[in-house]
Formats: C-alpha cells, sequence, structure tokens
C-alpha cells in the first residue's frame, strides 16, 4: 500500500501520529549505530570454529554477473542471482544473499536491536528498517559494482526445473546491475532479454508448473495506492508483473532447499503454515460472492487463485481477503536433541519451507543462512546460533504480531481517508461474517470501493442476514480517531 502524498498532506501527517501512537522507533540506540558504522568500514567475516576471515580469504565469486531485481528506487538489496542454461539440458542458478552475519556481533548492541525490532515495518509512506541504512542500503547490501560478502547458493536443475544438485558457501561477489520489475518485464516481453534475464521467465515458468503439480498456492497480491484527486482520496490496484512472480520462484526455490538442508542436518528452523480451516474456506467464498468472483463448487482454492486477473479490481480485492489463510503461519525449531518435528510442511509452498533470503529485511534469515552454511559444510552450528533458536519463534511471533498491528492500523487508516468526505452515504454491501454471540453484529465487504468494516444493527434489532447483500449507511470515518463503521438501511 502506497501513498503519493506530500509529506505534510493530512493522511501522512496521520501516518506519522500513527507511528508515534504505535511506538514504533524513528531511530537506532547510538551504540548500535555506532557498531553499524563500525562493521560497515570492517566486516568480521565468520569462517567457522570462532575464526574470523576477512573479503580476502573469501571464495572469489566476482567473475559471476549477478543481477539484482528488486522495486524501483530499493535500496536494500538482499538478493543478486545469475541464470545459466546448461549445455546437457537444464539450468544453473546462482543466488548471492546478503551476508548479515558479517556485519553483525552476536550479543552486541546491534544484534540486541535487531532481535527488538525483529523485521523492517512497512508503512504506506516509508519503512522502518531492521538494521541501519549504513549497512541496510550500504556495506550489506548487494548493490551494483561493489564487492560484498555474501551467502552464495548454487542449484542444478534439470529440464523441469526441479533441483538436482545444490550447493552453498561464503564467497565475495559483485553485482553488475540493479534491475527493476517493469525494466525486466519490458525487455523480456519485446523480447530483447539476454538470456540470464530471458531464462528467469523461462525457470520461473517451469516453477510456477511444479508448485501447481504439488498444489502450493500463490497469491499475486496487487499494491494499492491511495491517489488524491479533485481533494478526495481514491484508491488504485497495481497488479504485480510476472517477472516479480518469477523472481520470488528463485527465492521459493532456495527456501524449500534450506528446509532440506536443516532437516537433513537435524537442527533448523521453519517457517509451517497448517492447512486453512474449513471455515475460512467458507467466509471466503461468501466475499468472492460479494467481489463477483467466480468460485465454481468443484473447484479448489488453489486452482481459484491462478485463473483471477490481479489487474482486475474485484479480483485484486478478493487476492487481498486470501492472505487472512496465511496468518497462522509460525516457525518450528528442531535442535537434533529430540525428535524430528512432525509439522513441517508450509501449506501455501506444499512443501518444508525456511526463511533464509531476506536478512537484511527479516531476524530469522540470518540464523537458517548460518545453519545451511554449517549443514552443508558438515560442521555443528555455530554456538551463537544454535544458543539463538529457542528463542526466536516467540521473537518472530512478536515481530509479526506487530507487524499485523501496524498493517491493520494503516488500513483502518486508509480506508477512513478514502470515505471521510461520505458519512451519511449508502453502499451496496455482503455481509461476510456475523458473531455467534450478537447476530446484529458483523463485517460486510463494500461492493465499491473495495472496503471492509464493521456493521451494526439498532438495538434489538434483526439478525445480519449472513452471506447476503444489503445496503448500508457510513456512520463514522475519520483518519487516525474512528476506523469505518456501517448500519443498515
Amino acid at each position: 500500500m502506497h501513498v503519493t502524498d506530500a509529506a505534510e498532506a493530512p493522511l501522512r501527517a496521520a501516518l506519522q501520529e500513527l507511528r508515534m501512537r504505535l511506538e514504533i522507533p524513528d531511530h537506532f540506540p547510538p551504540t548500535a549505530q555506532a557498531e553499524a558504522e563500525s562493521a560497515a568500514r570492517a566486516p568480521r567475516i565468520p569462517a567457522g570454529d570462532g575464526e574470523v576471515a576477512t573479503e580476502h580469504t573469501l571464495d572469489n565469486a566476482t567473475d559471476l554477473p549477478l543481477f539484482t531485481l528488486d522495486p524501483p528506487g530499493a535500496q536494500d538489496l538482499d538478493q543478486a542471482m545469475f541464470l545459466a542454461r546448461r549445455p546437457g539440458g537444464g539450468y544453473r542458478v546462482h543466488y548471492a544473499i546478503a551476508d548479515v552475519a558479517s556485519f553483525v556481533t552476536p550479543g552486541g548492541a546491534l544484534d540486541a536491536e535487531a532481535h527488538h525490532r525483529v523485521a523492517t515495518l512497512y508503512f504506506p509512506d516509508e519503512r522502518i528498517p531492521l538494521h541501519p541504512t549504513v549497512l541496510s542500503e550500504g556495506a550489506a547490501s548487494l548493490l551494483p559494482d561493489q564487492d560484498r560478502p555474501a551467502v552464495l547458493w548454487e542449484f542444478t536443475l534439470d529440464a523441469d526445473g526441479a533441483p538436482t544438485a545444490t550447493t552453498v558457501r561464503r564467497a565475495l561477489v559483485r553485482s553488475r546491475a540493479r534491475l527493476d520489475y517493469a525494466g525486466v518485464q519490458r525487455v523480456l516481453d519485446d523480447g530483447t532479454a539476454e538470456e540470464p534475464l530471458a531464462l528467469l521467465r523461462e525457470i520461473g515458468l517451469r516453477r510456477e508448473e511444479l508448485a501447481a503439480a504439488r498444489g502450493a498456492i500463490s497469491l499475486d497480491v496487487p499494491e494499492q495506492e491511495i491517489v488524491e484527486r479533485d481533494g478526495r482520496y481514491t484508491l488504485a490496484y497495481r497488479a504485480p508483473l510476472p517477472s516479480a512472480a518469477w523472481n520470488a520462484q528463485i527465492s521459493l526455490l532456495t527456501g524449500m532447499a534450506a528446509a532440506e538442508l536443516m532437516l537433513a542436518a537435524g537442527t533448523g528452523i521453519l517457517r509451517t503454515l497448517p492447512s486453512a480451516p474449513d471455515g475460512s474456506v467458507a467466509r471466503l467464498r461468501l466475499t468472492a460472492q460479494a467481489l463477483g468472483v467466480d468460485w465454481p463448487h468443484h473447484t479448489s482454492y488453489a486452482a481459484l487463485l491462478r485463473t483471477l486477473d490481479p489487474r482486475d479490481a474485484g479480483h485484486a480485492a478478493f487476492l487481498q481477503e486470501c492472505t487472512a489463510l496465511l496468518r497462522g503461519a509460525g516457525y518450528t525449531v528442531f535442535d537434533g536433541t529430540a525428535p524430528p518435528p512432525t509439522a513441517t510442511v508450509h501449506a501455501a509452498v506444499a512443501a518444508p519451507y525456511a526463511h533464509a533470503t531476506a536478512p537484511l529485511r527479516r531476524l530469522v534469515d540470518r540464523y537458517a543462512s548460518e545453519l545451511c552454511l554449517a549443514a552443508a559444510a558438515g560442521h555443528a552450528p555455530p554456538g551463537w546460533v544454535r544458543a539463538a533458536l529457542p528463542a526466536l519463534p516467540h521473537q518472530m511471533e512478536t515481530g509479526s504480531q506487530r507487524a499485523n498491528q501496524v498493517e491493520r492500523a494503516c488500513v483502518d487508516l486508509v480506508e477512513a481517508a478514502l470515505l471521510r468526505d461520505r458519512v451519511g452515504e449508502t453502499f451496496e454491501a455482503l455481509v461476510v461474517d456475523r458473531h455467534e454471540d450478537d447476530p446484529t453484529q458483523g463485517t460486510v465487504h463494500l461492493c465499491e470501493p473495495a472496503v471492509i468494516g464493521p456493521v451494526q444493527t439498532a438495538p434489538g434489532g434483526p439478525a445480519l442476514p449472513l452471506g447476503r447483500r444489503i445496503r448500508v449507511r457510513l456512520a463514522g470515518a475519520e483518519p487516525g480517531r474512528e476506523p469505518v463503521r456501517f448500519t443498515p438501511v
């Protein structure tokens, strides 16, 4: 979700008030900032067994013509890749991940602050980074034409895109180009892309076919842009480009390989998700009805998602609602001292999976990288990694709750901004939820704009007709003070 307002505009001011109310930090403690600046000048690259290497003793992979692919203007570049065709058939994928452990000393002030923040927080107008920008947008970022320490994965894929061999090691890398999705999509569509970029589409499509065969769930959730027009805010959807989905497939490939490595070694941390409960899917069917999404009863949830067009406003809103089914995800730790976990699968991936490709923006990925490096080398994990594992699931859960709170508050604020001048107007809506203990209260989904909000009939009034269309009146909407609320007409 993005806001295009000027910094002094009312919506931006309300977002700033929201950050203050949620006590979101606006700076790093001086000790953590000082550690980051020192590490940026002289990274301490772990070499195993408590030793410290230097950039000069790393495996030199700067000959690989890596490139990064991110949104325009991004500076915190976690991943860089190089794709090639194998002479005998199939593909070779090199995937470099920012080596954050080379810049963050375990037990130091910077490490403590990262454990406090857990993840980068995204607001519609700015982001609150996990690490100081001197690292996340500087010395640790895989910026072009800069030598950087990295965790370098190499995959050998067969002609169908399935991995037949995997290696991972520390290496010195140098990205050659910082690309964005629109530019890559343009050269892919007009046929002028060089082979490494052309292979992104080819490998991405192969990986998508394998995902569909597994029953994986693919959510092409569109970006929402809040634009001021004629003194009113309007909501526009921006559909993700196919190049973003193909890029995500390389990250998913790595996360699945990381999970396999850790499971084989007996120590690790997985990202797990149980299957969605039937009640959640039933609620989504009501939302689909409200938004005009055709969902045949014989079609599975995963199969339906592959038929949707995120450029369609109704489909876009439905995809946004589908993210609710991913909110039961958690982290599962295993350390070799107990039987392996029974729940290892991430239901959306339809396979074991680990967060391992975004260490600049997510705490757990730093630990996953170290566990995978140790497993690939046949070594025991570093002591600082094993010591941190038991607390990581709770820390990540706390961080996820904070991120969800931020997301919900931002949505409430933006919806109120969209509708603040329409209090008293009536809208077509569908009742998508009804409280079990009080059937006069529930939730409606407006047909236009794509807004969800609480609804309540008058005291002693009739029960809300779950799953049916009704007309509702907007009873209140004040950005930062009162979220949208409705009453039946």
